[in-house]
């Protein structure tokens, strides 16, 4: 049992989860919390050195190898100083690198990839008895994650995977030959999850697969995402439904119509692009092009006007012309994204695209970059600045406004899932039903827009409403008197935060 010494009573070991990547990895770097807790860890405390640091990693983008083998030897030092200490690497650069990882850093102590997660507890175990590292990376799925035991980050908010893996062949994507062919959990299980959740107090789910649109190919029907959102609208509590990603080659009517017609699915569509050029889409193998694509993004704002599209683009793609790249700067305009994760092509070796002819020049794609991010930026303060004057609806976060503590604000995402900091004060007391109690972190909160910048909004008038929710009611059991007099100051929580790498949140925070 972790913490036995010398016929001492067992202490608890501690863990830290570092995670890099994207939403499923997050996701599952709750299991891996969860799996560990089960195991008989406990969370290491702000600021105390953890007797295990699991690094949950991304293989999408060459920067994240960098900064994990940056990372590994920072902790080597430490490791040497704290007698007994684990490291553990796993996610989708464990799956891809496997016994490399163990030859470049030689300190660590468990590699285990995306299909065995449910392994890292034993793997620990025996890596602290054998004193030798464990490499254990299996080719398949072994267990769907979803039966594994979860600590979930947030209290009113939760991911729920409905799909694992990816059939597309994208030439400058490595996730399918980590995660595997795409496999499709059945709705009644999804459904039991969300309401299980919800009886937690969850009051939002966002529904996870690397192809959301895609779902249900697996048991034969083709409509079952749509299906899966109207069922959704259906789970009573459940106050909003978000989902990514979906793919434009998948999106059909039926599922705009389950949009539009499901009251708490939210007016928000991530939907990655990757190029405005049909000769990049082509040797990117997309399977849609540039018109179709404005052609999906007419449909959702005809049935649901006023809502926010975001997407992801890639600069410089091999055989990326000047021409190829303004046809993506005509898109971004054409398309108005309320904003676009945009990314430098780097070489992922596995992947077609990195023996593709035609590597484009580091600094031409940093100047096109630079470019394509103005340009965004531009587009997305319009966007913002059309909603100066209006109304929204706040859920309170916990921890997404980086300035908070010396503004005084508070912040959260509206329906369209913008990041909004808000003023709480002033909110009348019979609305918060609790005094002068501030809104908790899972609270709903009505509010002006005062002023907009490219990435959030500013409410600075005192909020209209403030509803306490179910969720609220969650976070507060959860976080105690501590946590819950830091958020009525304003100040961010004290617990370690997921390091994002690749694929970030939706609306990152640059500032308030």
């Amino acid at each position: 049992m972790p913490g036995l010494e010398g016929g001492q009573h067992p202490r608890k070991r501690t863990f830290e989860i570092r995670t890099y990547g994207c939403q499923m990895n997050m996701h599952d770097s709750e299991r891996l919390a969860g799996l560990l807790e089960e195991a008989g860890y406990r969370r290491s405390a702000a600021g105390a050195e953890p007797d295990v640091v699991v690094f949950n990693t991304c293989a999408v983008r060459e920067n994240a190898d960098n900064r994990l083998y940056g990372n590994l030897g920072h902790l080597l030092p430490v490791k040497n100083a704290h007698p007994g200490m684990q490291i553990a690497v796993g996610g989708c650069l464990a799956q891809k690198d496997r016994a490399t990882i163990t030859d470049r850093a030689p300190w660590v102590d468990v590699v285990f990839g995306t299909h065995n997660i449910g392994s890292l507890p034993v793997l620990l175990e025996r890596a602290r008895v054998e004193q030798r590292a464990q490499v254990e990376i299996a080719e398949a799925l072994e267990r769907f994650p979803s039966v594994l035991p979860t600590r979930r980050e947030s209290a009113y908010s939760a991911w729920v995977a409905i799909s694992v893996g990816c059939n597309n062949t994208c030439t400058f994507c490595i996730v399918p030959s980590l995660r595997g062919r795409e496999e499709d959990r059945r709705p009644g299980d999804v459904l039991a999850e969300v309401e299980a959740l919800v009886g937690e107090g969850v009051v939002e789910v966002t529904l996870l697969g690397q192809n959301v649109n895609s779902y249900g190919v697996g048991f034969g029907d083709r409509l079952a995402f749509g299906k899966l959102l109207r069922a959704c609208g259906e789970v009573d509590g459940l106050e909003r439904v978000r989902f990514t990603s979906p793919h434009p080659r998948d999106f059909t009517d039926d599922v705009i119509a389950a949009m539009a017609e499901t009251p708490n699915v939210m007016p928000q569509l991530h939907m990655p692009l990757q190029s405005g050029s049909n000769a990049v889409l082509r040797r990117m193998r997309r399977a849609y092009r540039r018109d179709s694509y404005l052609e999906i993004l007419g449909k959702v704002r005809a049935a649901i006007p006023g809502a926010a599209i975001t997407t992801d683009i890639i600069v410089g793609f091999p055989g990326e012309t000047d021409d190829d790249f303004a046809d993506t700067i005509d898109l971004v305009r054409l398309a108005r994204f309320a904003g676009a994760f945009t990314f430098q092509y780097s070489i992922r070796p596995g992947t077609p695209a990195a023996t593709m002819d035609g590597q484009v020049p580091a600094d031409v794609v940093a100047e096109r970059y630079g470019r394509l991010v103005a340009v965004v930026e531009e587009v997305a303060l319009a966007e913002n600045r059309a909603i100066v004057s209006g109304e929204v609806e706040v859920l309170v976060a916990e921890g997404e406004g980086r300035k908070d503590g010396a503004t005084h604000r508070m912040s959260g995402r509206a329906k369209d899932n913008r990041l909004v900091h808000f003023m709480p004060a002033g909110a009348a007391s019979s609305a918060l039903g609790d005094g002068d109690a501030p809104p908790r972190p899972g609270d709903i909160v009505v509010t002006t827009v005062t002023s907009a910048a490219p990435h959030y909004l500013i409410a600075d008038g005192a909020p209209l409403t403030v509803r306490r929710t179910r969720g609220g009611d969650a976070w507060q059991a959860r976080a105690g008197g501590a946590e819950l007099a830091a958020a009525a100051s304003g100040a961010r929580p004290a617990a370690s935060e997921p390091v994002l790498l690749g694929m970030p949140a939706l609306f990152h925070d640059r500032g308030n």
